[in-house]
């Protein structure tokens, strides 16, 4: 087992791995799955055939830098948004986006009108918490 192990890692120098686009097209893909068995017909099935190999065609890829693009993208306006809207703080804390870069930034509610400086491109503004 530990040579397949290190075969793997040989293989997967200079590749880009399965990092957060891929993760997350890979939840798209188990919800297609579970969407397709209630939905009649092939079109989900394909559309889960071609994620999954463009899944695999990033994994493996060796263009890093565009690799990376694509991953800072789907964090910067994809993830972020969507775990900032879903998580557990959001009685005790207020989410927004700075007007400068889009950094999604939090607040404590309850405190009024707040000055707020972005910790990404320090941009200094004002919102009511």
């Amino acid at each position: 087992m530990g040579n397949f192990r290190y075969k793997m890692m040989q293989f997967m120098i200079g590749r880009n791995g399965f990092d957060n686009l891929c993760q997350g097209l890979v939840k798209l893909c188990l919800i297609l799955i579970i969407a397709d068995l209630f939905i009649p017909g092939r079109i989900l099935s394909s559309i889960v055939f071609l994620l999954f190999i463009y899944v695999y065609f990033r994994a493996f890829s060796r263009n890093i830098a565009r690799r990376r693009a694509e991953n800072e993208w789907y964090v910067t306006y994809v993830k972020l948004p969507l775990s900032s809207y879903f998580a557990r703080d959001r009685k005790n804390f207020k989410y927004f986006k700075c007007p400068g870069c889009g950094q999604v930034l939090r607040a404590p509610k309850g405190r009024g009108r707040i000055r707020i400086t972005c910790s990404r491109c320090h941009n200094i503004f004002e919102k009511k918490v």
